[in-house]
């Protein structure tokens, strides 16, 4: 049976964790220097903490350091690592050359999760060395069994990929926020206008997911002819909805690459 080791809890190392330990339980060792960060992890799935010694000879050790320290904690690692110790690097920016300049003899899986992930939700891109066996792969993907929808895609488009996805959900958490408020400006309670935002853009979303239909399709069969909605779609295009959203993931794009050099 495959072990999972994960260095580095935060937001997202941690979310991860809990899927794996749903998946593993015991099988799961975590290592994070603020301990108090994996006792619930512990307490709840079953996991271990373990020394930075211990979740090196994993079968697959999850990276969850910023890419600032993942250099630091590669060389470190690199004389204790199992033999065929898979490496998970989720770190925004940082190519697969990068981490194997560093450690060139150990396979390397490069993610990209999301936050919704922590609800069965997630969109975890991955790309993965061609040397690695399709058994390799397959414990991988067993691991983060029920984060969400798993998307293999080449590198190369990663970082840009992550722009969307990665951060992506800030930017509707925003957009959710803000609709609640116009609500609420309009009359509507404030539990009543987040709770109806919030199934608004996930009916929205599925609708596109499922149904194979354009979003501007889907949009236009919304808006009637001199109707409310297409009065909110015009006050949206003279704010520049549509271009500042491009500005967003246009700068999350370069600050990724930033964060990878």
């Amino acid at each position: 049976m495959n072990t999972y080791g994960f260095i580095g809890c935060g937001n997202m190392g941690c979310i991860l964790a809990a899927c794996a330990a749903k998946n593993a339980g015991a099988r799961v060792l975590l290592h994070d220097k603020h301990s108090e960060k994996i006792e619930p992890l512990v307490q709840k799935y079953g996991a271990k903490a373990a020394t930075m010694e211990e979740v090196s000879l994993c079968d697959y050790l999850f990276l969850g350091v910023k890419p600032q320290a993942l250099p630091a904690l590669l060389a470190q690692l690199r004389p204790m690592l199992g033999r065929r110790t898979v490496l998970v690097s989720m770190a925004a920016g940082v190519s697969t050359e990068s981490i194997r300049a560093i450690i060139p003899d150990h396979p390397i899986i490069r993610i990209m999760p999301n936050t919704p992930a922590a609800v069965g939700e997630g969109l975890i891109l991955y790309c993965a060395d061609k040397d690695l066996s399709d058994t390799e792969i397959e414990g991988f993907l067993a691991a983060l069994q029920g984060a969400g929808v798993l998307d293999p895609i080449d590198e190369k488009l990663i970082d840009a990929a992550s722009a969307l996805s990665g951060c992506g959900p800030a930017f509707v958490y925003m957009f959710i926020e803000a609709l609640a408020d116009g609500a609420v400006k309009c009359g509507l309670p404030r539990d009543k206008a987040l709770s109806y935002a919030a199934q608004t853009v996930l009916g929205a979303g599925k609708t596109v997911l499922t149904s194979g239909t354009h979003p501007e399709a889907l949009k236009d069969a919304v808006c009637s002819p001199g109707g409310s909605t297409i009065a909110g779609v015009a006050a949206l295009e003279e704010n520049t909805f549509r271009g500042t959203v491009i500005a967003a993931v246009e700068a999350s794009y370069r600050r990724t690459k930033e964060l990878g050099s």
